[in-house]
């Protein structure tokens, strides 16, 4: 779309190989929590020649795995901004309920609450993997008998 001061907006589809080539003031992806690792990395240098340049991502979360996760999480530079829908005037405590009850708990925070679960196939919870890698304490060494 052309607009009258000349700017334009391409909608692109969220494909690495169809977003090359472009650049562009701003980059916006939405639903990036479930955009794949590649077309980040296929649009970031969208934003190569523009120093005042911005790229938004906004989603709700998809589990604790890729881009839109690492950023969120461990990322630098950006700002993070999180509505939870019970915050939203908008959306009444009823129809919450019901998605409550239609999604079960863990879908409903998911989209609702904006927390990162682990994935449901996942075998190991990713704080238990985390612990294992701790090494702020001596190991347990078992003493033969």
């Amino acid at each position: 779309m052309q607009l009258d001061n000349n700017s334009r907006i391409i909608s692109l589809p969220g494909s690495e190989k169809s977003a090359r080539g472009y650049t562009a003031d701003l980059v916006v992806v939405d639903e990036a929590s479930r955009c794949p690792d590649e077309l980040f990395a296929a649009v970031r240098p969208m934003l190569a020649t523009k120093a005042d340049g911005r790229f938004i991502a906004l989603s709700t979360p998809a589990g604790k795995r890729g881009f839109f996760y690492e950023q969120w999480t461990n990322g630098e530079g950006w700002e993070r901004v999180t509505v939870k829908a019970p915050d939203c005037p908008r959306i009444s405590a009823e129809f919450l309920e019901q998605e409550r009850q239609a999604l079960g708990e863990m879908r409903y925070e998911s989209e609702y609450l904006c927390i990162f679960h682990d994935a449901v196939m996942s075998v190991f919870n990713s704080d238990l993997i985390q612990q294992a890698l701790d090494e702020s304490f001596e190991p347990f060494l078992r003493r033969a008998a």
